[in-house]
């Protein structure tokens, strides 16, 4: 059963060692590995645990080099391997699809956990609002065209994982203006709270999708945590309110920061938890399923279906 024990303390090196069995042997896909950030600790914890092979995918080869290089000497026998992928082009969303689809290897997990955060305005190399266009649409492309190598996977038992946030509450999707009127309307905090929620309908929408196909997903809030996520965000706008799209204040001051640790706990839960299968497509939080703490539009179903379409309908493809 699950570990009703694990909380907003509780490190991934913990939860790795709980969910073992589950972890050994799979081949587990994760976006977004530079070191010191929550990818990277999936990828050591997963792979401390035996998972079968780790494929750690991200922007920038020497990142992916220092990532594997640090892992292995921690865990030398370590089956690791890297994938480029630039999320911010549908180009190289559809080159690493490729590749992954030329493995030998189904894909039993994929965490997608890189994102940006709170950036100013600037647009992928597809011309889209930079948040929504790397956090969700790149994403939404990948896990698209790779799917079938999901759906293969030998377990029985394919998950997906989105690495959302609480910060969903700033804003649902915005179908009437998704991309902020080409930044004459932008607001950095909407723009990141309508990408975490499109994370969340995501999930909903692939785990009602493909539930007949043994896929489960899953999103969360990892927690506040001091990474490279901040790099675009000074401090000191976090001892101010943010406003959301109504506009009322959330205060993030006076939050709980979490250790990098503890702030993957719940990526591992997602991703290995055998009896949250029958939850498919919820939303958790310091490890444990928290669907109280999504917003009525983050779990809505229309909702899901419409930025499905929208999300077809911006990379120009239909799945």
């Amino acid at each position: 059963m699950s570990n009703k024990n694990f909380n907003s303390k509780t490190e991934a090196e913990e939860v790795a060692a709980y969910f073992g069995n589950e972890i050994k042997g799979k081949t587990v896909l994760i976006t977004g590995c530079t070191f010191g950030g929550l990818g990277f600790e999936a990828a050591r914890v997963v792979s401390k645990n035996h998972a079968g092979l780790v494929i750690l995918a991200g922007r920038k080869q020497e990142s992916l080099d220092d990532a594997i290089e640090k892992i292995k000497a921690e865990t030398p026998s370590a089956n690791l391997r890297s994938l480029l992928i630039d999320l911010a082009s549908l180009e190289s969303v559809k080159h690493a699809a490729a590749e992954v689809n030329a493995y030998s290897e189904p894909i039993d997990v994929l965490i997608n956990n890189a994102a940006i955060m709170a950036s100013p305005y600037y647009t992928t190399k597809d011309g889209l609002e930079a948040q929504i266009g790397t956090n969700h649409i790149g994403p939404f492309l990948f896990t698209n065209l790779i799917l079938p190598k999901v759906l293969a996977s030998k377990t029985g038992a394919p998950r997906i994982v989105n690495v959302s946030s609480m910060g969903h509450v700033f804003s649902p999707i915005r179908f009437d203006d998704p991309f902020f009127d080409n930044g004459k309307a932008y607001a950095k905090w909407l723009a990141y709270g309508q990408s975490k929620t499109a994370n969340m309908l995501f999930s909903r929408e692939l785990a009602k999708r493909y539930k007949s196909q043994g896929l489960t997903a899953f999103s969360l809030h990892p927690g506040v945590i001091f990474t490279n996520l901040a790099r675009d965000v000074d401090m000191a706008e976090f001892s101010v309110p943010i406003k959301d799209y109504e506009g009322n204040d959330h205060g993030v001051s006076d939050t709980e920061f979490k250790s990098v640790g503890a702030g993957t706990a719940t990526h591992i839960v997602a991703a290995f938890d055998p009896t949250i299968v029958s939850e498919s497509g919820s939303y958790l939080s310091d490890c444990q399923i928290a669907m109280d703490q999504a917003k009525p539009y983050a779990k809505d179903d229309t909702e899901a279906a419409k930025l499905w379409a929208l999300s077809e309908e911006t990379v120009g493809q239909k799945f």
